[in-house]
């Protein structure tokens, strides 16, 4: 195993050089949208939406945004998406389609099938490697490109339904893995098949002795349970005494910041944070430097970027669209503005819009950062409270009060004209100081939230619950583990779904 180490660390080594080189220019989207463009002209919505007429034009991205409207899944599953599940050839893309990703949607709706063709699964293996080629900058040691990874994901068994194949993105991509990763990859196949999370969990705890960890990789909120798990069974002090080569964890999918806290009190160990932005409609971006303040955008990944500014010119109040068409590129975009993303990808997605906030911290080589979800955030009375706000606000008062603070929600209380909030904590705090400190530091960030404040928005409602009655509540909706996530900011299906589960709880 020695010598592979010396093997993997040389290549990652060189990757890492090559890939230094690249220049990242407005080019590489261009001639990324021209590729998927041409690749798609023939098809039924290339043919219908004149594909032909425009993909080799000077002018081509504002004919295809003119010509192409900006679509949701409903929108764009009614219209297209459907017959191409379906079996339809030559449809949204070329060929048939075989695989469809199941994403986790949002709490308590139904799963999106999210097409996934071969060439989507190349540049997800590409990416992987280039990923792989930034931990040279950590100078880490030769016993860590021996040990292995630790993926704590969705079930990758796959179910055929009518003439498609479904399941997690995860499984999906396992079926085109090539074996010779196999052995550095954890835990296997029988335990990365298994859907119940916590039969999962209980067999990876299981086995955890018998692992040389190096790098793990999922979700925080899975992830630091697992080791959790593992430190409080084995009566460790810290997760190093059995992995001692862990120097390494890829996250993503939320906000990493409230989660630190209860990493560091299992480490015995410095353990490098890289974030990434993958989801089941492809891989956008990832952290390529430990010193990096945010994700660096692919640009030449068979995606098309664009973005929509999110403010009252382009969504109403619910957070919906209003101009079908209009969107910037990249080289157009500024920093410090909130955008809703749209892409254009080579497993036919066209101009979709994926649901996620980004905010570009460096336009030069940009750089994002994740910074909410259209539909998730609070305007009872023009507020404007952006999960940003709310992240950056709790993250303030947390560090202040001594607080570990990792799971919340909250939702918009109509009826009394208040935001109602429900913390995870596990320690005790002065609760009217914490609501103090909140809507003070709320109202330092946001001058919308100030103004109605003053007005006719009553003081915010704080709620404090153990941890883990977030995660029995998703296990409630069948959604615990893996990709699965609580929702910051409730809509009112969820806050009733929420409150119902938490009366329920209290009866018993």
């Amino acid at each position: 195993m020695a010598i592979i180490g010396k093997l993997i660390k040389k290549t990652t080594e060189i990757s890492y050089l090559r890939n230094a080189k690249k220049g990242i220019e407005y080019g590489h989207q261009l001639e990324s949208l021209r590729s998927l463009l041409d690749t798609a002209k023939n098809t039924n919505f290339g043919l219908y939406y004149s594909f032909h007429d425009f993909v080799q034009k000077p002018d081509m991205v504002s004919h295809f945004q003119k010509n192409v409207p900006i679509w949701s899944y409903e929108d764009f599953y009614e219209k297209w998406l459907k017959e191409t599940i379906e079996g339809a050839k030559d449809h949204t893309w070329k060929g048939k389609i075989k695989f469809f990703a199941l994403s986790s949607g949002t709490t308590g709706s139904p799963s999106k099938r999210i097409p996934v063709t071969l060439e989507m699964i190349r540049s997800f293996q590409r990416t992987s490697m280039r990923q792989l080629s930034t931990l040279h900058e950590l100078h880490l040691s030769e016993n860590f490109y021996s040990a292995s990874v630790l993926t704590v994901g969705g079930s990758t068994k796959l179910t055929k339904k009518g003439k498609h194949i479904e399941g997690d993105l995860s499984g999906i991509l396992k079926k085109h893995t090539s074996l010779i990763v196999t052995p550095f990859t954890k835990p296997g196949n029988r335990i990365t098949a298994i859907k119940d999370w916590n039969e999962k969990l209980k067999l990876i705890v299981e086995k955890a002795p018998k692992w040389n960890i190096a790098i793990i990789a999922g979700i925080p909120s899975w992830c630091i349970l697992l080791m959790e798990r593992i430190v409080k069974h084995y009566n460790l002090n810290n997760i190093h005494e059995m992995w001692p080569n862990l120097e390494v964890y890829v996250h993503g999918g939320v906000f990493m910041e409230p989660y630190i806290e209860r990493l560091n009190k299992i480490s015995g160990k410095k353990i490098n944070l890289l974030d990434t932005y993958l989801a089941s409609e492809g891989y956008f971006a990832y952290q390529t430097s430990l010193h990096a303040n945010g994700m660096k955008l692919l640009l030449n990944n068979g995606i098309f970027f664009e973005f929509v500014p999110f403010n009252s010119n382009y969504f109403d109040e619910n957070g919906e669209l209003i101009n079908q068409h209009d969107a910037f590129t990249i080289s157009q975009v500024k920093e410090g503005v909130d955008y809703a993303i749209l892409i254009s990808t080579n497993a036919g997605l066209w101009r979709y819009l994926i649901g996620d906030l980004v905010r570009f911290t460096n336009v030069e080589t940009y750089e994002i950062k994740i910074t909410g979800r259209i539909k998730q955030f609070l305007s009872l009375c023009g507020e404007h409270l952006s999960l940003d706000n709310i992240n950056q606000a709790l993250l303030a008062v947390s560090k202040e009060m001594k607080l570990g603070i990792s799971e919340y929600t909250i939702y918009a209380d109509n009826e009394n004209s208040q935001h109602k909030w429900y913390i995870g904590s596990q320690n005790a705090c002065d609760e009217k100081l914490f609501a103090k400190l909140m809507d003070e530091k709320l109202s330092a960030l946001n001058d919308d939230y100030a103004y109605v404040r003053k007005y006719n928005l009553e003081a915010p409602n704080f709620n404090f619950l153990p941890a883990q009655k977030f995660y029995d509540f998703l296990e409630s909706l069948g959604k615990i583990g893996a990709q699965n996530k609580m929702p910051r900011v409730l809509n009112k299906v969820q806050s009733e779904k929420w409150l119902r589960f938490l009366n329920e709880a209290s009866s018993t």
